[in-house]
Order: C-alpha cells, then sequence, then structure tokens
C-alpha cells in the first residue's frame, strides 16, 4: 500500500513538473513571436519614419529665406521634428539621407541648390554640424523620456554646436574674425532657432502622444502616459 502510495505521488509530481515545462515552453513561444512582431513593427516603424523625414527636408529644406551669406532655412526644424519621433539613430540617419541626396546633385539646399560644391562651400559646415546636432538633441531626448524641457534644452545645447562648427568652417573658407561670422551666421539665427524648437516641441508632443494612443509606436518610442491612459481607459 505504501509502494502504491508512493508511486501514485511521484506520478503526480511528475506530471505536474512535465505540465509546467510544457506551459513555459509555451508561454516562452509565445513571447518570442510577440517580441518578433514587436521587433518587426520597430523596424518598419523607424524605415518609414526616417524615409518620410528625409523627404520632409527635401521639400522643405530649399525653401529657405536669404539674410545673408547663411539663409534660413527649415531643415533643422524637420530634424528637431524627426529627434522627437525617432530619436538619435534615426533622426540623424534620416538627416545623412537628405545630406547625400544633396550631395550627388538634387536641389534640397536652400535656394534650391545641390552638389558637393555646396557642402564645401562656406556654409557647408552648417550642413554638416547639423549631423552633430542631431546626435546631442537625440541623446538629451532618450535620456529624458521625451520630457519637453529638457529636450528643448538638449535642441539649444545641439545647435550651439552645429553653430560653433560651421562658423569654424565659415571663418576658414572666408577669413572672417569670430566677430564678423557670429554677426553673419549666428546671431540672427537664434529668435528663429528658438522659435522652430517650440514649434518641433508642441507638434512632436502632440504626435507622438496620438500614435503612442492608436498604439502605432512600437514600445522604445510610445509615450508611456498616453499608454497607461489607454489602459486606464480600457479596465
Amino acid at each position: 500500500m505504501k509502494r502504491l502510495m508512493r508511486g501514485i505521488v511521484l506520478f503526480t509530481q511528475r506530471f505536474f513538473q512535465d505540465e509546467n515545462k510544457r506551459l513555459h515552453m509555451k508561454k516562452s513561444m509565445v513571447q518570442s513571436r510577440e517580441d518578433q512582431i514587436m521587433k518587426k513593427k520597430s523596424t518598419v516603424y523607424q524605415l518609414t519614419t526616417c524615409a518620410l523625414m528625409a523627404a520632409l527636408m527635401c521639400i522643405l529644406g530649399p525653401n529657405s529665406v536669404p539674410i545673408g551669406p547663411v539663409p534660413v532655412s527649415l531643415t533643422n526644424l524637420v530634424i528637431y521634428l524627426a529627434v522627437y519621433l525617432l530619436g538619435t539613430k534615426g533622426s540623424t540617419i534620416s538627416y545623412i539621407v537628405y545630406l547625400f541626396l544633396g550631395m550627388v546633385g538634387l536641389p534640397v539646399f536652400s535656394g534650391y541648390e545641390g552638389g558637393f560644391g555646396k557642402l564645401a562651400g562656406p556654409t557647408g559646415g552648417y550642413l554638416i554640424g547639423f549631423i552633430l546636432m542631431a546626435i546631442f538633441c537625440g541623446i538629451f531626448m532618450e535620456k529624458s523620456h521625451a520630457n519637453i524641457w529638457i529636450t528643448s534644452l538638449g535642441m539649444v545645447f545641439g545647435t550651439i554646436v552645429a553653430y560653433l562648427f560651421g562658423t569654424v568652417w565659415f571663418i576658414h573658407q572666408l577669413d572672417y574674425t569670430w566677430g564678423q561670422a557670429l554677426a553673419v551666421c549666428v546671431w540672427p539665427f537664434i529668435p528663429f532657432d528658438l522659435i522652430k524648437i517650440v514649434i518641433a516641441g508642441i507638434l512632436g508632443k502632440s504626435i507622438r502622444h496620438a500614435l503612442s494612443k492608436a498604439h502605432l509606436l512600437p514600445t522604445e518610442f510610445a509615450d508611456k502616459k498616453a499608454v497607461e491612459a489607454v489602459a486606464a481607459e480600457a479596465e
């Protein structure tokens, strides 16, 4: 009788152990499938949005206001917006795509110009400096989880870096003094760039919030507050 009871206990333990293993394997497979779907969704989102941002730069970039040797361009406005939607990597890639298209000759730079000569010219340093700007802006956005104040501060810092790189390039090309270069290339643009940062903050946060609520943003880009609000409404 004792042997029988022991056999029943051992059988029951083994049965539940095997069942737990099967459930764990099934759960792992489901989780793995969900991870694959999320990864694919994230990749599709990044590729699509990168292409859209690069296209938007090509459309808005040439529309500039000439106020001196360096025109007021809308390119950095699109970069600021791309930072909110794509983070460091995506915004930088979308700008590099735009830069490459202009470098090979498409008229996508300010004043509907293109070609390597524009990049190598006096204002080319600002075009290259925008790469650094996108990187710094993206880092601030990601570290702060898209906090509008910290991200805006990062955009100011990134813009200063672009100013610095572009102005050094400009001085080297035209043999201006620092005072002359700053008066022509920096001081007139500060109000315009601050306005662009404010516009990008309003649009970027609004778009992120709307896409997050619609579950169209991958997890790493989603607005956590919007997702939590949707979950609370569902409950």
